[in-house]
């Protein structure tokens, strides 16, 4: 029992103070991603991590096509973050690479450049490069990221995700692309009616490995490898690392180059952690008052366990006056998309996820994080914390309401969230 309460729920939060940018954008020039925060690190992290004993390298310094320089000084970016640092200079020598970083530290960049680099050294013909997804939106964001990079080169990027009708893609497929961005099961389908060949294949991201464990996609990633070359370069890259994901990155990857910089499975530091204390009966109400007072000064992605809790948390806050959208496996892409584009401009105050649907979400600004429901194991947490707080942004406590029961939660690892979990 604590605070009174019998029955002990938390959400977290946390607010945005600042977003520092490392460089402007040139005058005159339009920003080229929609995600800005991509390549975006804070300066005071950049500063430690170079441990005050050089100044920070710039993407001039790098071994990147002139090309490649030109689209990622178009889009406003001068430094790379520390996983971009650690992670391009052996990808570029042709190494497979183990990236371990924490959601929004830059990791699509990460890999996306030096396979767009690699592949001005090789020759066209089919489908060169593959990158692995767990979810729609992610794929959709990468397929734009890399779009945005290799604006300047003569590669097509497409993207394959389930939710639609395939005609499109296939289409898209018979007239080919050099670079394909994919969920798994979607490929398999296409594959399996001879649309794809991967017999080419150069390059292999697996991203977001992680959370393909937590969503039941290994089989089929599985699957997808063996449908590859025996030689290529692979790149594999997740949030936290349990010991599945170990098995399947050493089952995968030849002498890689391990690069990390965070602890993980520790949370954001630029996440202010606050928990509110209430019965269950009491949440929707507690969070609509935290909505309604301010608190919450702004937009919240809430996440919830499941698809009928979060259908039915956005009739309950829609009911209340808060414009509020569900995302979830459920519906359609349209849907989804529509929901996440309202949320993007301003049109609804909260978006309602479950995690499944979460990952990939990238929003510019995101101002608060609120886990409605926590979930079960402290690598998801982490992942959804990782909504805000992101590279090149910094958090501040949000003020707790008196007479709540609230404090405030310290950003101490695995530890204190499984701490949180078991309340």
């Amino acid at each position: 029992m604590v605070g009174g309460c019998h029955t002990p729920v938390t959400i977290v939060a946390a607010r945005l103070r600042r977003r520092v940018s490392i460089g402007r954008k040139p005058a005159g020039r339009r920003r080229a991603l929609d995600f800005r925060d991509e390549l975006l690190y804070n300066g005071e992290r950049q500063k430690a991590f170079d441990n005050g004993e050089r100044q920070a390298l710039r993407f001039e310094e790098l071994k990147l096509d002139r090309r490649i320089l030109d689209a990622v000084a178009d889009a406003g970016y001068v430094t790379p973050s520390p996983i971009q640092e650690k992670a391009i200079p052996p990808a570029l020598e042709g190494r497979d690479v183990l990236g371990c970083a924490q959601t929004g530290t830059g990791k699509t960049a990460a890999f996306s450049l030096p396979v767009l680099n690699r592949m001005t050294k090789s020759p066209r013909g089919g489908i060169r490069a593959l990158i692995l997804t767990p979810t729609r939106e992610l794929a959709l964001q990468i397929d734009e990221s890399i779009r945005a990079y290799g604006k300047y080169l003569p590669y097509r990027c497409g993207v394959l995700i389930g939710g639609i009708k395939p005609g499109a893609q296939i289409e898209m497929l018979k007239k080919g692309v050099d670079i394909l961005v994919s969920t798994p099961g979607r490929l398999l389908d296409l594959h399996a009616q001879g649309y794809i060949r991967l017999d080419g294949l150069a390059f292999f991201v697996l991203d977001e490995a992680d959370r393909m464990l937590d969503m039941g996609f290994i089989h089929d990633v599985r699957k997808v490898i063996a449908l590859l070359p025996k030689k290529r370069q692979t790149m594999f890259f997740t949030a936290t690392m349990p010991p599945e994901i170990a098995a399947l990155a050493q089952s995968l990857l030849y002498k890689p180059v391990s690069v990390a910089v965070n602890p993980i499975s520790s949370t954001v530091d630029l996440t202010e952690q606050i928990v509110y204390y209430t019965d269950k009966a009491s949440k929707t109400e507690l969070l609509t008052e935290l909505f309604g007072n301010g608190t919450i000064a702004g937009s919240a992605l809430v996440f919830t366990r499941t698809k009928y809790g979060a259908d039915k948390l956005a009739r309950k806050l829609k009911k209340a006056g808060i414009e509020a959208m569900a995302i979830h496996g459920d519906k359609t892409q349209g849907a989804r998309q529509n929901a996440l584009d309202s949320f993007k401009k301003g049109r609804i105050r909260a978006l309602i996820a479950t995690d499944i649907a979460a990952r990939g979400i990238d929003i510019e600004d995101l101002p608060y994080v609120v886990n409605y429901e926590l979930p079960n194991v402290p690598e998801t947490y982490v992942h959804r914390i990782g909504r805000t707080g992101r590279a090149g942004k910094t958090c501040a406590d949000v003020r707790a309401e008196t007479g709540r029961g609230s404090q405030v939660c310290p950003a101490s690892g695995g530890a204190e969230i499984a701490r949180i979990v078991r309340l």
